[in-house]
């Protein structure tokens, strides 16, 4: 058993890595090779890291690096989005792993390592991870609860599952003349413009023009993405961008115009995500980020909440409507390498 750094000049290693993350159960889009060109792009660096057991893969990480300041350049973050991947289960597999991992981020000068598994909130991971030297983290950067469809079952179950009102508007949107088409690379400039219309209305941070479309440029060619554009009289008045890889499908992006909203263009835009992430061979949907209070006590909430305002809970109102399953992941952990520092920089992302 040994670790291996898998670099950009090897093509076959974006291939390998891929089929590794994809097959495994705890594998994510966000630790997909793309995501890793994706943050590259914009301020991270990307390092993958993996464990090979008999010349096969049985454990990886990909790691983001960012410099803490621009006036502290040796001085960085490292963070692994939505893994690593591995079962914490496996004490020899996690120790060659984890140790490979800060060894890296120890000589990247990284004050703290953070870390969001790809796996449901439990006490016994919660346990491990504190075994391994990992802390509950005061910062998730990724939803830690969210909803997620099951594409398992046909399109009229899928259907059927929906709340009444739901699977109304998904038909209503036709009937009032809405069209979905796929969008291209030229439409991004207006996929945009309704993202930032969409976060001054809703009090949204967004990405940059540039962000959304070298997302499109990484994902789309290659079948990982699609863009969904809802038009009325040849008129976009909404948007959605939904990705894929491996078994596993998710609602990433989605903004609409101040008009014709009453033709419930965002409903028909999930449904025709939801069947093409099921046509391509995914078994799960996922909503992407719901109020993390209805993770912790779903049950409480199975009924459609009208007495919660802001934040996400008109997000959680509309996806509960498709039907699926909240799920709750085991949410952010930290390893600290320097306490001192980590500490001021806990406060100052408090701050911001």
């Amino acid at each position: 058993m040994y670790t291996r750094l898998f670099t950009d000049e090897d093509p076959l290693d974006s291939q390998t890595w891929n089929s590794f993350v994809a097959a495994s159960s705890t594998g994510h889009l966000l630790q997909s090779w793309q995501w890793g060109q994706l943050k590259a792009a914009f301020g991270w660096q990307a390092v993958r890291i993996g464990v090979e057991d008999g010349g096969r893969l049985v454990a990886g990480a990909q790691v983001l690096f960012r410099s803490l300041l621009p006036s502290f350049p040796y001085l960085s973050i490292a963070y692994v989005p939505k893994g690593p991947v591995l079962d914490f289960g496996n004490q020899v597999v996690s120790k060659a792993l984890l140790s490979a991992i800060h060894r890296l981020a120890r000589r990247r000068k990284a004050i703290l390592l953070k870390i969001e598994p790809e796996q449901p909130d439990s006490p016994n991971l919660a346990g491990q991870l504190q075994a391994y030297g990992f802390r509950p983290s005061r910062q998730t950067i990724q939803p830690r609860s969210t909803i997620h469809i099951d594409l398992r079952a046909g399109l009229e179950e899928i259907l059927a599952r929906m709340k009444s009102k739901t699977r109304y508007n998904v038909r209503l949107a036709g009937r009032k003349g809405v069209l979905v088409r796929e969008g291209t690379a030229e439409d991004m400039p207006i996929f945009y413009r309704l993202v930032e219309l969409t976060g001054r209305r809703d009090g949204f941070a967004v990405h940059s023009r540039e962000y959304y479309e070298t997302a499109y440029r990484l994902f789309v060619p290659l079948g990982l993405a699609k863009l969904f554009l809802a038009t009325y009289r040849d008129e976009v008045i909404a948007g959605l961008m939904a990705f894929a890889f491996g078994q596993r499908a998710w609602y990433m992006y989605g903004a609409s115009s101040d008009r014709e909203r009453n033709r419930m263009p965002n409903h028909l835009l999930q449904w025709e995500a939801i069947r093409w992430a099921r046509e391509r061979g995914c078994l799960t949907y996922d909503l992407w980020g719901i109020p993390d209070e209805v993770g912790r006590e779903p049950e409480k909430y199975t009924r459609t909440v009208t007495d919660r305002r802001g934040g996400l809970w008109g997000v959680y109102r509309f996806k509960q409507g498709f039907g699926g399953q909240v799920v709750r992941y085991v949410g952010a952990y930290d390893y600290i390498y320097n306490p001192a520092l980590a500490w001021f920089y806990s406060k100052a992302v408090a701050w911001r």
